[in-house]
């Protein structure tokens, strides 16, 4: 949790908090997607997080990137920006958090691993894979279009 975040949590508690999040949608070679095994869930999603007070969207992304999975990418753009009722969370500890999130299309750059704090384990998978992962609410709103944007700049789909 960033000092931004444990400020505000000591002055609301546990209540819900509207925050700004970024996503990394991070494909490699062969049009896999990366997830990562989140312990504080242990819900399978892309790795991603909170963007601290002055902090761009894409700087946080690639931070978060590095902190949580040890990647470097090449931010391609931006597949979307999504909100909405399947972006609330309450996390094991009561904290609610509902996100608006942008998710961006990365491409890898070097080897990831994941951070063992926020982050058990990686793993690259394909569309149909995903699908068999336990993953949040969110997910079938953002990786099918994730995937589409992928095949549409690359003319191809992962098998």
């Amino acid at each position: 949790m960033s000092p931004y975040l444990a400020g505000l949590r000591a002055v609301v508690g546990s209540r819900l908090l509207l925050m700004p999040a970024v996503t990394g949608l991070v494909f490699d070679e062969r049009g896999r997607l990366l997830v990562a095994l989140h312990a504080d869930t242990g819900l399978w999603a892309p790795p991603g997080g909170a963007v601290d007070p002055d902090e761009r969207p894409v700087d946080a992304l690639v931070r978060e990137l590095r902190e949580e999975v040890g990647a470097e990418v090449e931010v391609l753009g931006i597949v979307g920006v999504y909100g909405g009722p399947e972006f609330r969370t309450v996390y094991p500890n009561g904290h609610e958090m509902a996100y608006v999130n942008a998710a961006y299309g990365c491409r890898v750059l070097s080897e990831v691993t994941p951070d063992r704090v926020e982050i058990d384990q990686v793993r690259w998978v394909t569309e149909e894979e995903a699908a068999g992962l336990d993953m949040p609410a969110w997910s079938p709103h953002v990786l099918p279009e994730a995937f589409a944007w992928w095949a549409a700049r690359n003319g191809r789909i992962s098998r």
